[in-house]
This record gives structure tokens, sequence and C-alpha cells, in this order.
């Protein structure tokens, strides 16, 4: 990595409190800081105190947090048999963070008379927060998309963008899933409060995307939107692509088991932070799981609230006899885990998921195929690409049956399938290929890595 040295910038990185964005700015702040860069992490306390115990970055001395209060907030419960999966009970927090705009001026104030140029990367729902960019001279705002270029590309046909679709983007077309019921009615309400026209004031935009694995749709969006001054950076995947051995004694006691198990055997569940289960559909699953006879480790947590701290958490009930009957062959996990490292894995052979994009990018870079059950947001068209564009997933339910509980006899033929069948075994192949693809695109020479390096010296020109 080429290093800057004695930099006469600063980065001032602004995420949306979401786990799943957070989770994307934050790793991209590690790439960053390890070019010598300081990366000044502006969030609110609550959301700064979510970040450092899910994903602790303080050991990099080049990460500055400034985390600010903001008005209380109500933080309810997830409701898991809500029609529309849609995370509404985070609304209120992602409210609060909209009062970080006076504390990011002041960091700016701060900032800007001790160095050449402040690069602020700021997450495009917090397009409020930033707007006061343009009131500073040295000042360099680039918008960070959090969604893949594949779901990006769809979003901006849908809008009206772009030329003719060629055959396959024609064939694409005709399966892709629609948006209804991606959004609750709080959620399109919430979005829309926060458009600003951000791309007035943004010199650039940054996707988590890779071209290894999607390059076609980042050069479609190029075309359609930065023919202009503005550039489009592809800089994925911004996880960790190495996983390194763990030292650490609080290491997590699932890996006591997982390191006993055989390659490839373990199946790694979890719905991510912001899907809330029913019960109903819990004993499904936990059925069909049984019915397997596959290793497994499932992530059973429920959706979080705006206030994660908060103390009061579902009691989630598994079938009776489920933990006797299961035994040695699996694991139900109720608290935070280090999925990265699960997945990277040699035992982990594959992932039962809601296809948010962090955990798409997550189990691409490690090579570990997909059993795909989007939930909401950009996750069905994220589903898709993994499913019928890159063919490394299968579907557990398709997006046109997400009203129906999915039974388990359909959560263990397709178990069965990603684990032991002739087709599990091939799409295991194509996974470990593309990963391995990827992981070399973010080496030195790399063209992730020349991106990246490209992005910097541009920022720090």
């Amino acid at each position: 990595m080429a290093a800057v040295d004695q930099p006469n910038i600063a980065v001032v990185v602004v995420p949306f409190p979401a786990q799943g964005h957070l989770n994307q700015l934050l790793h991209l702040s590690r790439l960053i800081a390890a070019y010598n860069i300081p990366v000044h992490v502006i969030t609110t306390t609550t959301h700064g105190r979510q970040a450092n115990t899910r994903i602790p970055l303080s050991l990099s001395t080049n990460i500055h947090f400034h985390h600010h209060p903001t008005p209380h907030f109500p933080s309810p419960p997830p409701d898991p048999t809500a029609a529309t999966k849609f995370p509404t009970q985070l609304i209120p927090a992602f409210q609060s963070a909209m009062h970080l705009r006076q504390p990011f001026n002041d960091l700016l104030s701060t900032l800007t008379p001790l160095v050449k140029r402040v690069v602020v990367i700021f997450d495009y729902l917090m397009g409020p927060v930033v707007q006061d960019v343009i009131l500073y001279a040295n000042v360099e705002a680039y918008m960070f998309s959090c969604c893949s270029a594949f779901a990006g590309f769809w979003y901006y046909h849908e809008a009206g963008g772009g030329a003719p679709l060629d055959e396959e983007l024609a064939g694409i077309l005709k399966e892709l899933p629609t948006n209804e019921d991606c959004y609750s009615m709080e959620g399109y309400q919430f979005i829309a409060s926060t458009d600003v026209s951000c791309k007035k004031f943004s010199a650039g935009t940054i996707f988590d995307a890779s071209r290894v694995i999607e390059g076609k749709y980042i050069d479609l969006i190029e075309q359609v939107d930065y023919q202009d001054t503005q550039k489009l950076w592809a800089l994925g995947p911004f996880n960790p692509v190495e996983i390194t051995s763990d030292p650490n004694p609080k290491r997590h006691i699932l890996f006591d088991w997982l390191e006993k198990q055989a390659p490839d055997s373990v199946l790694y569940i979890s719905f991510g932070t912001t899907t809330s289960i029913s019960n109903e559909q819990i004993q499904e699953i936990a059925l069909g799981l049984q019915e397997s006879k596959q290793k497994f480790i499932w992530v059973l947590r429920d959706a979080d609230k705006g206030d994660i701290f908060e103390c009061e958490i579902r009691k989630i009930e598994l079938p009776g006899g489920f933990k006797e009957q299961v035994g040695e062959h699996g694991l139900v996990v109720v608290d935070w885990v280090p999925q990265l490292e699960i997945l990277g894995h040699r035992a982990t052979g594959g992932f039962m998921s809601h296809c948010g994009w962090n955990s798409c990018m997550e189990s691409v870079t490690m090579g570990v195929p997909v059993a795909a059950w989007p939930m909401h947001s950009d996750q069905p068209r994220n589903a898709m690409l993994l499913t019928k564009v890159l063919n490394v997933g299968m579907y557990v339910r398709d997006w046109t049956q997400r009203k129906e509980l999915v039974s388990l006899k359909v959560v263990k033929e397709v178990v069965t399938r990603l684990m032991v069948s002739d087709e599990g075994v091939e799409m295991r192949k194509r996974a470990a290929e593309l990963g391995d693809r990827v992981r070399r695109s973010m080496m030195d020479g790399g063209i992730a890595r020349v991106e990246l390096d490209s992005f910097v010296a541009h920022v720090s020109r």
C-alpha cells in the first residue's frame, strides 16, 4: 500500500447510524487511515458506542471519533409480525442523527485552518447534516452510496436514466424484484426528508463495490450519471479480505466448536441487524435445520432497537427439545458474533442470509455461497445479483413469495441442496473462485488496490 507522508489533508467520515451503513464507512475509514491520513468519524454518542462495541477501530492512531449527544429519542422494539420488514422502529434514531449538523460544522471550523483540504465522505442519507460544506473553500465532499452497483443501476434506470437495455439486461429486468414492500411508509417518508440534492455539493460518489464482482454495472452507472466533472469510485470491498488468527483469549467461544468441524461442513445463518422474524417462522427454521442433519451456527438475535443498550430484549422460543435433538450438530448464538471471521473459517461452507450488502460482500470475499432470504430495502436485488447474475447463491424464498411462511420442508431442502448436493458443491467452487479473484484485486497492483490508490492520490493532490 502506498503511504502518503505527512498528509496535508484530513478526512471527515459521516456515517448513517444503521449498523449496515456504519459498518461500511468504518471499514473504509480503516483503509484510508492506513495511508497515514488522519480520519475523523463523527457520530451520535449512542451510535458511536454501538460502533466501537461491534467494530473496534480504536487501535488505529489515525482514526479519531467525535461523539455528540443528541436529544432523547424513543427506542421501540421491532415488530416480528409486521407485514413489511423495513426496520421502522429505528426511524426515531435516524432522525436524531440529523442533529449532528452543528457539531459537524464545528468540526469543519476546527480542521479547515489546519490543512490544505478537508475531504468529507458522507452517507447519502446524511445530506442534511453535511449540506453546509459549500461554505468552506477548502472542503471537498464525496457521497457514499451504501447499496450494490447492481441495485444502484436499477434504481437509476427506474428513475428514467440511461440508454436502452441490452439483451442481458432486458432479461434481468423481466425478473427484477419490485420495490413493493421493501420500505414502510414511514421509511419512504424519512428517506424523502433527507433529500437535499447531495450531488450539488459532491465531487463524486463512492461505492462499496468491486469491478471484479460488478464491473458491468459500475460502468453502466458511470455512463448514466458521471459524464461531467464528477467521478464514481468503486473502492470495495471495504471489509478486510484476509482473516488472521486471533490470539485474543476473549475470542468468541463458538470458534472452539467450529475448529472441530470438517472443511465446508457448517452452514452459518444470520439475518442481520434489522430483521425481526416471527416466532412461527423461527419454529419452521429450527425444525428444518434439525431434519436436514447438517452442521450449523445460527445467530438468533432480534433486530436492533434505536438504542441497542436499552435492556429489554425479546425472548425467542425454540421448539421443545430442539437443542437436545440437535446436540453437537449445531450452535444457537444470541449475542454479537464476528461474522467475517466465521465466513472466512475453513469449516464454513454456506451462508443463509438476508442479503444485506455487507453480508453479500463478506460472503463473496470469503468465497462462501449463499442461501438467499431477502427481507427489505435493497436486499431483494442483492439476492438476485448473487443467485441469477453471479450464480453463487440459491433462493430460500423468492421475493414474489415474501408474504408466505417458509416451511420446514423448504428449509430442509435448501440447506441440503446448498451443503451436500452436487449443485451445492459446484456453487461452492464458483464462490471460492470469485472470492479468490476479489482478494487478489486488493493486493498491490490489483484492480481494487489501484482504484483505492488513485482515490487517495486524487484527494491528496
